[in-house]
């Protein structure tokens, strides 16, 4: 197949060019973003592959379609920026990677929290100027903490067995408890009984209408006092606004790690380092020293480039021998 890669970057291509060598497809690297104004240029692929900043809408479709693309390609779990019905209208398959080195960002999220908890982040920035006193950094052990996991899917149960592992008593909240982690001592618990009772928080959830801004100002107000709170799922499922004025009360939350944004979208993943933030929740965040900010790279490890790529890849194989993965396959309206 002809596949058009939008929003390519450098650090992608040694995987995809290694994968493919074992499946042949043509590949056009695109460093612009999938767009309205873009669009035309995948006219002559089959097959366009695209990230979480792409814009996969209704008008883009259109203009793929005419072009000749038969097949979307999400290089992520979530894809949320296609436009499903569209996707249905114009007889078009959509894609994706459902799971990809869960443990890179069960990792990356208990990094997080250590890094909260005992100031680490604090102490490199203090010492690289020269202060090496223990004013101010005083924090707190995970171990005999409890920890409540909001998603207990593949990275909900990879980031349980690492928290196990310090010793924490593990409290879970999911539409569909997960046998790994019963097995492991997880107690199941309604949403706002696992906000009440955790030391910790983590989200893992999907995004739907039932879980945007779970996290907002009435369930902030649940939390323990001197809390912690790490989202390396969805943005949207913090309200950002509510999250500052917690973070800056400290009534209850004391600490908060998010690796997504609900509005990074033309934010992250950029080089904005010459150029005004023009995102004031997000700038405000970034000034707090209990709150810390990762542009969305909890994923972003050499294990994860290399799933994403051999899954991308196969998804568009499938296809072209008529067979695509119906767990890959993204069910249309």
């Amino acid at each position: 197949m002809k596949i058009a890669i939008f929003y390519a970057k450098a650090y992608e291509k040694p995987g995809f060019e290694e994968v493919n060598k074992a499946h042949g497809h043509g590949i056009t690297w695109f460093p612009e973003a999938l767009n309205e104004r873009t669009a035309s240029l995948a006219n002559g692929h089959d097959a366009v592959c695209i990230f979480v900043n792409d814009t996969c809408n209704a008008a883009v479709i259109d203009t793929l379609a005419k072009g000749g693309v038969r097949l979307i390609l999400c290089r992520s779990a979530g894809f949320n920026q296609v436009d499903l019905a569209a996707a249905k209208a114009h007889g078009m398959t959509v894609m994706r990677v459902p799971a990809y080195s869960p443990e890179s960002i069960a990792e990356a999220t208990v990094g997080m929290v250590l890094s909260l908890v005992r100031h680490l982040h604090h102490q490199y920035n203090r010492v690289r100027n020269g202060n090496f006193s223990m004013d101010h950094i005083v924090g707190f052990t995970l171990h005999g903490r409890t920890a409540g996991i909001v998603g207990t899917g593949n990275i909900g149960l990879a980031t349980a067995r690492i928290l196990k592992g310090f010793g924490c008593r593990l409290l879970g909240t999911d539409p569909s408890p997960n046998a790994e982690c019963l097995a492991m001592g997880m107690e199941y618990v309604e949403r706002d009984a696992l906000f009440a009772r955790s030391d910790i928080v983590i989200l893992n959830a999907p995004l739907t209408p039932q879980t945007r801004h779970m996290i907002n100002a009435e369930s902030l107000k649940l939390f323990r006092k001197g809390s912690v709170l790490v989202n390396t799922g969805r943005g949207p499922l913090i309200d950002a606004k509510a999250l500052y004025a917690a973070l800056k009360s400290a009534e209850t939350l004391w600490y908060a790690g998010i690796d997504v944004y609900e509005d990074e979208a033309g934010i992250f993943f950029e080089n904005l380092s010459g150029e005004l933030v023009q995102d004031d929740t997000l700038q405000l965040l970034t000034t707090l020293k209990n709150c810390l900010v990762t542009p969305h790279t909890a994923w972003l490890t050499h294990e994860s480039l290399s799933d994403i790529a051999a899954i991308t890849l196969g998804n568009a194989s499938d296809f072209a021998a008529g067979r695509p993965d119906p767990a890959r396959t993204v069910a249309l309206p």
